[in-house]
């Protein structure tokens, strides 16, 4: 027994440092460093303000409305960042979209630290986030590869890279609620939503400090609009790209916007108010903390990434209809386990696929197209989450979004072209064609 028990302890061991070798690289390291500090920010913020919200006085149907005026910017406006970020070169506007954040948040801080402010007011402040976030995740998108290729190589190191970053989300995920929690209770969402600012700082400082290759991706000749127009035909040209696009848009709207708008309103009606809903999101954090890990410093070779990522989405049908059902908090915080497993799992893959089998030189604009597509009815989703609750009741609201996502993921499951796809184009034959758009309706 003694001596199993070593066995034991030495395979954890070897585990955990080959989980861990990836941070021995230096811009593996800062680049981890720095979506770390920012995510936990961001995650502790998007708690604080909810309930700042609603503690001002405003009801589902306003904070739905602050909510999407953060993700209309995007919108709207990621298809040039991408366009920015492939001819300036992504880093930059990485660091950019950081400062632009920086500066909406703080704002925000010194509105909530000076009184209630109005509705109009979050509403303002968010659209200047967003703006940054149009700036930011198309040139994300870019900038993964580069933190991979630089440095020493390494089989796998892309996925660590991916992998890294979904593990940053995790994180942030499972202390940012837990912590804006007690910090909301203890001092106000104002003092939360300053922290958030200093993150964006940090992270800036951080990319800065990547040794990677910022040059431009694209030639700067042409037109803006020739510039997109290749990228879209990128995108649209591959099948399994528009069908996840298309299936995450909808889960946008019909699952996650009612989710976060809806889940706040049932803590603070039902449950225990921002502690639980912190504990809730802690639990989907800590799923993908496990998720992420799994990922981090693997060496496995995935045949079919694509419908690995496709069926693990069915986890996020689970916390809407734990929810729905007026399950307590720890069957509803399992729930939210299960669905950061499946969050993790799926985001890694997803980029993974993305940027092995498209042209470096649009990445960045094909990644804002998929950005564009996931959020583009966000912004409804969120927009009509409190009064579709107001004639319908959250449980119905929140048990259609769930079937939705149960429902919508095993069809694009079925189709040929997710099913099919290889990691990279040179392991497999090619994917087969796309199937008529009629039969999916995944983002």
């Amino acid at each position: 027994m003694p001596g199993r028990g070593v066995r034991l302890a030495g395979v954890i061991g070897d585990t955990v440092r080959r989980r861990l070798v990836p941070l021995a690289h230096r811009d593996l390291r800062l680049f981890f460093a720095g979506e770390a500090a920012s995510l936990l920010g961001s995650a502790m913020a998007s708690l604080a303000l909810s309930f700042a919200v609603l503690g001002a006085g405003g009801s589902g149907r306003e904070l739905g409305l602050v909510m999407a005026a953060r993700i209309l910017p995007m919108v709207v406006l990621m298809p040039a960042g991408g366009v920015l970020a492939d001819r300036l070169g992504p880093r930059r506007m990485m660091v950019a979209g950081d400062l632009i954040r920086c500066l909406g948040q703080a704002a925000l801080a010194v509105a909530l630290m000076s009184g209630r402010p109005p509705t109009v007011v979050f509403a303002v402040l968010a659209v200047i986030s967003g703006t940054g976030e149009a700036c930011y995740l198309p040139a994300r998108g870019a900038v993964v590869p580069r933190v991979a290729a630089a440095g020493r190589q390494y089989e796998g190191k892309l996925q660590d890279a991916n992998a890294l970053g979904g593990l940053a989300q995790s994180l942030a995920t499972v202390s940012g609620p837990a912590l804006a929690g007690l910090a909301v209770a203890a001092a106000g969402p104002g003092p939360v939503i300053a922290l958030d600012a200093a993150t964006y700082a940090f992270s800036a400082i951080m990319l800065a400090r990547l040794a990677v290759d910022d040059s431009p991706a694209a030639s700067g000749g042409g037109s803006e609009a020739a510039a997109l127009r290749a990228g879209w035909r990128e995108f649209r040209s591959r099948g399994w790209l528009w069908v996840s696009t298309l299936q995450f848009t909808l889960f946008n709207m019909l699952v996650w916007a009612p989710f976060l708008v809806l889940g706040p309103v049932v803590a603070h009606d039902r449950l225990g108010g921002a502690l639980d809903w912190g504990i809730i999101m802690a639990c989907y954090g800590a799923g993908s903390v496990a998720g992420g890990l799994a990922l981090v410093g693997g060496r496995r070779a995935w045949r079919r990434p694509l419908a690995v990522a496709t069926f693990a989405t069915l986890g996020w049908a689970l916390p809407s209809a734990a929810l729905a059902a007026g399950l307590p908090v720890p069957l509803v915080g399992a729930a939210a386990l299960v669905a950061g497993v499946g969050a993790a799992v799926s985001g890694a893959l997803y980029a993974m696929v993305n940027q092995r089998h498209l042209p470096a030189a649009v990445l960045a604009r094909v990644t804002s197209f998929t950005a564009v597509g996931a959020f583009a009815l966000g912004p409804a989703g969120l927009a009509a989450a409190g009064p579709a609750a107001d004639l319908a009741g959250a449980g119905p609201v929140l048990a259609f979004g769930a079937a939705w996502q149960a429902v919508t993921a095993l069809l694009v499951l079925a189709l040929p072209a997710i099913r099919r796809l290889p990691l990279a184009p040179d392991t497999a034959p090619a994917p087969e064609p796309a199937p008529a758009a009629g039969r999916t309706g995944r983002t």
